[in-house]
């Protein structure tokens, strides 16, 4: 299917450069690539979670408590883009 969207300069230009790279006259094919990868990126995140949410009830409260320091400790040093 044909669609229209807009881009910015730079990234035409990006998708101009990968598509060359790739031998590749347009970019649509590294366009389709890159919304392959999203969308089983995101995917594999809702799977994730869903697994998590069945976990619910679990851990006893001694482990959950041990978790959330771990993770509130880990959580510190994530960089937010």
């Amino acid at each position: 299917m044909r669609t229209t969207i807009e881009l910015s300069d730079e990234h035409r230009s990006a998708l101009h450069s990968l598509a060359a790279r790739k031998g590749l006259r347009g970019y649509s094919k590294v366009i389709q690539e890159a919304i392959d990868l999203y969308i089983s990126e995101k995917l594999k995140k809702e799977d994730g979670t869903d697994r998590l949410l069945k976990m619910k009830g679990t851990w006893g409260k001694k482990e959950t408590e041990k978790v959330r320091k771990k993770l509130e400790e880990l959580r510190r040093f994530w960089k937010i883009d």
